[in-house]
């Protein structure tokens, strides 16, 4: 079959694919920071004989295999790594990797605690498998290294770089993320909202500075916010409906320098998750209805400022394309082919294809053998098992392009 003659050479590639994905987890780089990950993936593909290597913006590249006449298949891998420190105690570990952060000009721990790696390795390996078979599909793959997820800025960077104009449409465009929460080895899909629209908020509140004995005298923005955070709990309890899914979750209050000063600001950081664009719209509009309303009852000195920013779309699989990858994941994986159930975390991955104007569908890769005990993704401790999640990764990617690529013969 096809399929199993484009995967023949997991075994022999074994070795490789694995020494490859170590050094790209001791090298985590930050968002639209990955130079040396764009260089090390650029020279891989190169390496094996594929040509049309294109650098979409700094760090995003793609690459083009182009097998006659064909529908258009396209898969993302991002690329990027969390400012964070690794504790996971594996021998390949990026214990003590640094990176100077271009926003902030500080330097800060590295680690690939969301598994981007293996999405990076993974992907190189089908792009490797569709090229050195050639001879088993029709039409074009194109290799989607996507910068920049983690602060939702990738995708739209590749999209103003170009994208739409340097690269064939696709027909499908394709996803997949390593998990802990599905079971180790399997593949989870699902039609519809399969991860939720976010978006973060800052909140500046304005009061009047006095002394801490004299507060008669000023606005105190530290009784304003937690009048605020208190208030904004009843959101989801008594304006959404309790069939939807929301949060809103205040995750950072800074206000204050000493005891006895009644401060003349305070900033609050919010965070909002939704699965439907119109609960989300709802939660926007919520927040500054509360925020504005409790500002005018406590006298504020000046209307309260909103920032938002790392807003991330809902990733909605689309209907057609999923039962087809679904239909092959159960005809190759069997068991393994499981439902997946929605996943309150967020992805950029819907942006590319939206601007292309084409339908997509995104599954989950379960990374961990012991699934029930697994650390989710971005704990410092989280780090997928290598076997077999490496070859399964690759072998999602080439089932999925199957139903697009390959013809019955």
């Amino acid at each position: 079959m096809p399929i199993h003659t484009i995967l023949s050479g997991l075994e022999s590639s074994r070795d490789a694919r694995e020494a490859l994905y170590k050094e790209f987890h001791r090298h985590p780089e930050l968002s639209l920071q990955e130079f040396r990950t764009a260089d090390r993936i650029e020279e891989e593909l190169r390496a094996s004989g594929i040509d049309e290597v294109l650098r979409i913006g700094r760090t995003g590249i793609v690459a083009i295999l182009r097998n006659g006449d064909g529908p258009v298949v396209a898969m993302r891998g991002d690329i990027d790594a969390l400012p964070m420190a690794e504790r996971s105690g594996r021998d390949y570990a990026a214990e003590g990797a640094t990176q100077v952060d271009e926003a902030t000009g500080k330097e800060t721990p590295v680690a690939h605690t969301c598994g981007h790696d293996m999405h990076i390795v993974c992907l190189l390996g089908a792009t490797q498998a569709f090229h050195a078979h050639r001879g088993e599909w029709s039409g074009t793959f194109v290799a989607v290294f996507q910068p920049g997820e983690e602060n939702a800025a990738g995708a739209r960077a590749m999209v103003q770089a170009g994208i739409v104009d340097k690269v064939p449409r696709p027909d499908v465009y394709l996803g997949q993320h390593v998990l802990g929460s599905l079971p180790g080895g399997a593949v989870g899909i699902r039609s519809g909202p399969l991860f939720s629209a976010a978006a973060s908020i800052e909140i500046t509140l304005h009061g009047k500075g006095s002394h801490g004995s004299m507060p008669n005298l000023g606005v105190d923005p530290i009784v304003l916010g937690s009048a605020i955070v208190t208030r904004l709990q009843a959101i989801v309890a008594r304006e959404v409906a309790p069939r939807e899914t929301a949060v809103v979750t205040v995750g950072s209050f800074h206000s204050g320098t000493k005891s006895n000063i009644i401060p003349d600001s305070a900033v609050l950081q919010l965070n909002t998750r939704a699965f439907d664009k119109g609960v989300e719209k709802h939660l926007h509009e919520a927040i500054e209805r509360i925020v504005r309303a409790e500002c005018e009852a406590a006298r504020s000195p000046k209307p309260p400022e909103f920032r938002y920013y790392d807003q991330y779309p809902l990733t909605e699989n689309h209907d057609e394309p999923t039962a087809r990858v679904r239909a092959a994941f159960d005809a190759y994986f069997g068991e393994d082919s499981v439902d997946m159930a929605p996943v309150p975390a967020s992805e950029d991955f819907s942006v590319i294809p939206d601007a292309f104007g084409c339908p997509y569908t995104y599954w989950g890769l379960g990374g961990c053998a012991d699934w029930k005990n697994a650390p989710g993704n971005h704990s410092p401790f989280f780090a997928p098992d290598i076997h077999p999640t490496l070859d399964r990764g690759v072998e999602a990617i080439v089932v999925a392009a199957s139903p697009w690529l390959i013809k019955d013969k």
